[in-house]
C-alpha cells in the first residue's frame, strides 16, 4: 500500500538521505521513484551493513573543552541507535557516506581496536589519563553484540590497570559487569548513562533503536548496586520537547542510584540541522515550529553554535531557565553526592614495575 514519503518513517531517526557536503555531485530522488519504493514496501527495509576498516591508531586526543574528556576511542563509526540529534553524524561524511540514513545503517567496524589500544597503553611516554569509550558513537550499539570489540577493549584496560570511562544508552553494558567490577576494585571505571525522556513516544521517535528509558534506569540501578559509579547524562535538553522533564529526569536517575548528572542544550551542527528539521516536521508537526524557534533562541537565532565554552550551554533566557532548573535539581536530588575521579596512579606503578625488569 502506498505511503506518502512525507510522513514519518518508524525505525530510523533520519527521515531521508542527506547529500555529502564533500561530494561534487549527487543524485536527486524523483517523486515517481519514491512512490514506487513506498508502494512496493522497499523504503522501510533499509538493512544495516557492517564494513571493517583498519585505522592506524585508536585513541583520539579531544581538543574541545566542552565535552569533559581528554581522550576518547570509538570501536565503531556510525551508530544504529539513530538518535536524530547526534552531533557525530557529520563525521560519516569524511568516509564518503551520508550523515542521514547512511550514518545509521552503514556501520564501520574497527576489529583491530583492542590490539591498537594495547600498543598505545604500552608506550613508555604515555601517562595515564582516563580514556573514554564512546566519545563519538555508542560502544554498546547493536554491532557490539556480534563483534564484542568493546568487551575486548575493557579486558585490555583491566590488564594494564588503566582508567576508562564509558558513555552509553544501551543496557548491554550489563553484559560486561564482571569486567567492570574488576576495574572498579581499583577505582578504574565510571559509567555515563544517557537518559533523554520519560515519555515513551518521544524517546522511541527521538532515539528509535535505543534501550528503553525503563531499561536505562534499571541499568543505573544495577551498576550502582554493584558499587560502580554512574553519572546520568540528561542530554541533550531540547527546549519545548524534553526540557519540561528535567526535574522528573533528575529525580528518576537519582532514585536509581546515579551519583551525579550532566546536561547540555541541544545544538544542531552541520547536516544535523537539516536532519532534525525534517524529522520534527514529520514526527511532531504540531510542535515543530515552536521547538525550532526555542532552539534558535538558545544560539543567537541559529540552530547551531560552534563557539567553545558556549555551544553546549546555550545562552539567552531559555538556556538560563534550563540551567536554573538544573541547579535546583542538583540541590534537591544530589545533595552530598559526587562522581569520583578515576585512579591514574596504579597504571604507572604497574607499567614501571613490569618493565624495569628488562
Amino acid at each position: 500500500m502506498y505511503r506518502d514519503p512525507n510522513t514519518f518513517s518508524k525505525g530510523r531517526g533520519a527521515q531521508e538521505r542527506v547529500n555529502n557536503r564533500f561530494e561534487n555531485s549527487h543524485h536527486e530522488s524523483i517523486p515517481e521513484f519514491l512512490e514506487y519504493m513506498y508502494r512496493e514496501g522497499e523504503a522501510d527495509k533499509i538493512r544495516t551493513t557492517y564494513q571493517k576498516i583498519f585505522p592506524k591508531t585508536i585513541v583520539n586526543k579531544v581538543l574541545s573543552p566542552d565535552v569533559g574528556m581528554a581522550y576518547s576511542m570509538n570501536p565503531y563509526q556510525g551508530c544504529e541507535h539513530g538518535c536524530v540529534y547526534c552531533y557525530a553524524r557529520n563525521t560519516h561524511e569524511y568516509w564518503g557516506l551520508g550523515s542521514g540514513i547512511d550514518f545509521e545503517s552503514k556501520i564501520l567496524v574497527k576489529e583491530d581496536a583492542p590490539a591498537l589500544l594495547e600498543v598505545f597503553l604500552r608506550n613508555r611516554k604515555w601517562k595515564a589519563t582516563p580514556i573514554v569509550l564512546s566519545g563519538n558513537t555508542d560502544c554498546y550499539q547493536p554491532a557490539e553484540k556480534q563483534f564484542e570489540i568493546t568487551r575486548a577493549c575493557l579486558k585490555i584496560f583491566l590488564k594494564y590497570k588503566h582508567p576508562v570511562g564509558i558513555i552509553t544508552k544501551n543496557a548491554m553494558v550489563l553484559r560486561d559487569l564482571d569486567i567492570l567490577e574488576a576495574l572498579n576494585a581499583d577505582q578504574l571505571v565510571g559509567v555515563h548513562i544517557s537518559v533523554t525522556s520519560l515519555n515513551k513516544e518521544i524517546r522511541s521517535r527521538l532515539e528509535p533503536r535505543t534501550t528503553t528509558t525503563a531499561q536505562r534506569l534499571k541499568t543505573i540501578r544495577l551498576l550502582s548496586e554493584a558499587g560502580i559509579p554512574v553519572n546520568a547524562m540528561l542530554a541533550p535538553i531540547i527546549p519545548g520537547l524534553n526540557s519540561h522533564e528535567l526535574h522528573a529526569l533528575a529525580r528518576a536517575v537519582s532514585e536509581a542510584g546515579a551519583r551525579s548528572f550532566g546536561l547540555n542544550v541541544v545544538r544542531l551542527n552541520g547536516a544535523v540541522g537539516k536532519i532534525f528539521t525534517s524529522w520534527i516536521h514529520k514526527a511532531l508537526p504540531d510542535r515543530a515550529d515552536k521547538v525550532l524557534s526555542l532552539i534558535k533562541a538558545c544560539h543567537g537565532g541559529s540552530l547551531n553554535d560552534s563557539r567553545f565554552g558556549v555551544r553546549n550551554k546555550g545562552e539567552g533566557a531559555v538556556a538560563e531557565q534550563i540551567h536554573t532548573m538544573a541547579r535546583i535539581a542538583r540541590r534537591r536530588y544530589f545533595k552530598n553526592r559526587e562522581f569520583p575521579e578515576l585512579n591514574t596512579a596504579i597504571h604507572q606503578q604497574y607499567k614501571t614495575g613490569q618493565w624495569t625488569l628488562f
